[in-house]
């Protein structure tokens, strides 16, 4: 069996005393595992660094074998990422979640553009945390548990969208609570549409959809907490605000 394919380097660890096992994010194979042969050497270690973007050939014996890979360099993404420490928490944060989340081996071919598009906008630091928030608005959708904040969920209403359901994921309007309010969760502007939004805004809607990943996707589906890179990119995101 063998395949070549472009791919997003999530991790990389050690395997014997020459070779590293790298978890990558690929287009038509999802998250993919391999061995590297010759990994730690001085001429491919360098290349192994997290967020880089390589041409990968995987071989093995059968389909569901771990397999080796053979890597070539694309384009690395370390130098911007750790010009800017925001860049590098907002990097760490999205190579985290999607090592977490995605199951081995199921194409994910919509969120991996819209990661590659992510990770190329690292040098644009002023635009990050929107296409951020973004991004994690499509990994909820892909993951299954998408947000619907075009309608009220009891009033179906259109306008003065204030919450969002914990439950359904949908908002609800100033109306529709009523005494539920204290219930649901807040509707932040960054959440309801495009435009120009300040850092708190962002982070403020961050907790709305970091409820989501952290109860629907990490404690029910994955049974273990979200990844800590998550919550310091977060952090380095609000000492701005």
């Amino acid at each position: 069996m063998d395949w070549r394919d472009t791919g997003i380097l999530l991790s990389s660890r050690r395997h014997g005393e020459t070779s590293m096992i790298i978890d990558v994010f690929t287009p038509e194979r999802g998250r993919h595992a391999g061995v590297v042969r010759g990994g730690a050497s001085r001429k491919v270690a360098p290349i192994l660094q997290p967020g880089a973007q390589l041409d990968l050939a995987w071989r093995a014996r059968l389909e569901d074998h771990i397999g080796s890979f053979t890597v070539e360099l694309q384009r690395s993404r370390a130098a911007v990422a750790m010009g800017n420490r925001l860049a590098l928490a907002g990097m760490n944060a999205v190579l985290a979640l999607l090592a977490f989340t995605l199951p081995e081996r199921e194409p994910h071919d919509a969120l991996y553009t819209q990661t590659q598009n992510l990770l190329d906008l690292l040098d644009q630091i002023e635009l990050w945390p929107l296409a951020y928030l973004r991004w994690e608005i499509a990994l909820l959708d892909d993951l299954g548990y998408g947000l619907d904040l075009n309608t009220c969920a009891v009033t179906g209403a259109t306008d003065n969208l204030t919450y969002v359901s914990p439950k359904s994921g949908r908002a609800v309007s100033e109306t529709g609570a009523g005494d539920w309010a204290d219930r649901l969760l807040p509707l932040p502007d960054a959440l309801k549409g495009s435009g120009t939004f300040s850092d708190a805004d962002i982070v403020a809607a961050l907790a709305t959809t970091g409820y989501f990943l952290e109860q629907k996707v990490a404690l029910h589906q994955i049974g273990k907490p979200l990844p800590q890179a998550r919550a310091r990119f977060i952090d380095a995101l609000a000492r701005t605000a």
